[in-house]
């Protein structure tokens, strides 16, 4: 006997496969920290190039060179970053000038706060008051008289100056700065700016320039045989990025508009100047707003005399960012960029940690990159599950799961939710039916115990029974003659269920219907008691598992004794060949063969149409048992 023992027969146990999980996980972690200084350019270079690409395809179809294009494109965008950031350090340099001119309001507002003398809080407001003195300080005016005790002092060290000298201390004095001095010292901290900014500028270029390359490469990399994923994957993720930044671009704009136009109705200095601020700093997720909203904030306090326009200006960019934070961005963004809040939120804070202030102004595109990759590699599926905005239990599952907790309140709650606009056949067809099938499952495994089992369908059919007032898609009952559709049980309680379901649809269109239980004498000798007619139709309601057999053997009695009954035979999510199906039964096949209660319901009109023209009206004759 030959054992083949190659690593691709050879399956590695969960744990392992667990294990080395967390092992490349923690790995790549470790990484992205000790390459920031690399991966940072990289990925603002990255984050440029998604918005850039469009201005450079554009310049390209005007018959404009790649070279030419790219080049054109950076530096319009540097101009423009240049222009803007000088005009509001202009700007901002006025304001510092103009706020000696409200000394006395600023003194004003620092002393309406009354707090204790003594202790840490009364030392700390002390200090603030002496720096508000200090502002307050005309220039050139001298210093108030000292005071008795320091006068004392002054005595004291004059009388001491007549005795013996004393040898004096040695001070070193440093040199006067030269003026390479001053403009190293000034040049320092914008050294390390402007290198970053280069290496993002040099990226960009290189990324625009061989962005199809690049592309290439990354294919080759994942391999041939993963080319179509790979293709889906690049695609889906700069066209979830690029529409997220555009979408950033105009919520931001929008903001900065309405924030100047806001100020400059309530008399705030320098609104333009504010508003663009806003909208530049609003890049910054959750700090951004907040910083830009000190600054006019702070200056309303200083130029106006009340609280009045300063709580306006409060309220003013609290009102915007609640709106647009909890209303226009999760409707923007959540078809554009598909992250749960929670997981933005917790990203965030992640890339913070690990990269930053630069990583929280990258915290959503690389967050977007990640989720992409996790919903076409299946070994990261994981991230999409955890960061993605699908829900992680549909609803049929999240209404099994709460009927299993016995949380009836909570199951009608997600039953409501998702009935709100919806037909009551969407609801049936989408969340009870396959809970109910989900129940049958678990049932005939026998891992369900008997009071949760009768719990969940005790609540089921009170959700049935409740919604016998749904209203119904029809404006008035139709009139159906003398039919009669007859719902009967294949089985077991699910399929009773079922049945009741189909019936109250049926009802609600004006059919007279007649829903059979499991109790009792057999399906086929009730029927034989209401003695259907000819215009009669007879629905079987059968739930799967286990769904063919009793089906089966349902269809078989109900022929052998009502031969020329129209018989409609439900298995419900039956998703296979219906031909097929119907074969299964043998000679006795029903007429109709449906998978959901809307085909039912279409099934049954078709059938009762069928009989009425085939048949008049009138006395319903009986049918001859067989």
């Amino acid at each position: 006997m030959k054992v083949n023992l190659s690593s691709a027969s050879v399956a590695r146990p969960p744990a392992l496969q667990g294990q080395s999980g967390v092992i490349i996980l923690f790995a790549t972690i470790v990484a992205l920290y000790f390459t920031r200084e690399i991966l940072i350019p990289l990925a603002f270079a990255l984050t440029l190039t998604f918005l850039l690409t469009p201005v450079v395809a554009l310049l390209q179809r005007l018959r404009i060179g790649r070279a030419l294009s790219v080049l054109a494109a950076v530096l319009a965008s540097i101009a423009m970053a240049g222009s803007i950031g000088w005009i509001i350090a202009n700007q901002l340099v006025d304001v510092a000038n103009q706020l000696p001119l409200y000394r006395q309001n600023i003194r004003a507002k620092i002393e309406a706060f009354h707090v204790p003398a003594t202790g840490p809080l009364g030392r700390a407001a002390e200090s603030v008051k002496e720096v508000a003195r200090e502002l307050t300080i005309p220039d050139g005016a001298s210093p108030a008289a000292p005071a008795p005790a320091a006068a004392g002092r002054n005595q004291k060290q004059a009388a001491a100056s007549t005795a013996p000298a004393s040898p004096l201390p040695v001070q070193l004095v440093q040199p006067p700065p030269t003026e390479w001095t001053e403009l190293h010292d000034l040049a320092s901290p914008l050294l390390a700016p402007l290198g970053q900014a280069g290496i993002v500028v040099i990226f960009t270029v290189f990324m625009l320039l061989k962005r199809e390359d690049l592309r290439n490469r990354l294919l080759r990399l994942a391999g041939l045989s993963q080319l179509n994923v790979m293709t889906q994957a690049l695609d889906d993720a700069a066209n979830r990025v690029s529409r997220y930044i555009m979408m950033q671009f105009l919520v931001n704009a929008g903001f900065g508009v309405l924030f100047g136009l806001g100020l400059y109705s309530i008399g705030v200095p320098y609104p333009a100047l504010w508003g663009v601020l806003a909208a530049l700093l609003r890049i910054v997720p959750y700090v951004g707003t907040m910083v830009a909203a000190t600054l006019p904030i702070a200056l309303s306090l200083a130029v106006f005399d009340g609280w009045l326009r300063p709580m306006l200006a409060f309220l003013l960019v609290a009102g915007l960012e609640l709106v647009l934070a909890n209303f226009i961005e999760p409707w923007l963004y959540g078809a554009q960029v598909g992250i749960s809040s929670l997981a933005l939120l917790v990203t965030a804070v992640f890339w913070t940690v690990l990269w930053g202030p630069a990583g929280l102004i990258l915290s959503t595109p690389l967050t977007v990159c990640v989720v992409v990759l996790g919903s076409y590699v299946p070994r990261l599926a994981f991230l999409h599950i955890l960061l993605g905005d699908e829900p992680p239990l549909k609803s049929e599952a999240q209404l099994y799961q709460r009927l299993l907790a016995m949380d009836q309140l909570e199951a009608h709650a997600i039953v409501d939710q998702f009935a709100k606009g919806k037909p009551l056949v969407e609801l049936y067809d989408a969340v009870l039916i396959p809970a109910l099938s989900m129940a049958e499952e678990d049932r005939h495994k026998g891992t369900i115990d008997a009071s949760r089992e009768e719990f969940l369908f005790l609540s089921i059919n009170e959700m049935i029974a409740e919604f016998s007032e749904y209203p119904s898609e029809e404006t008035a009952p139709a009139d159906h003659g003398n039919s009669r559709i007859l719902c009967v049980p294949a089985h077991d309680r699910a399929d009773e269920l079922s049945a009741a379901m189909l019936a109250q649809l049926l009802e609600q269109r004006g059919y007279a219907t007649l829903a059979f239980s499991i109790g009792g004498p057999a399906p086929h000798e009730w029927i034989a008691l209401i003695d259907p007619g000819p215009h009669d139709v007879l629905c079987i309601s059968a739930l799967p598992p286990y769904a063919f057999a009793p089906a089966r053997a349902m269809c078989k009695q109900i022929r052998e004794q009502f031969p020329k009954l129209k018989v409609v035979v439900c298995v419900w999510g039956f998703t296979g060949d219906v031909q097929k199906a119907k074969a299964r039964f043998e000679r006795n096949q029903p007429d109709r063969l449906s998978s959901t209660l809307a085909e039912a319901v279409a099934h049954v009109q078709e059938l009762v149409h069928h009989n009425q023209e085939a048949l008049p009206d009138g006395p319903t004759p009986a049918y001859t048992a067989a």
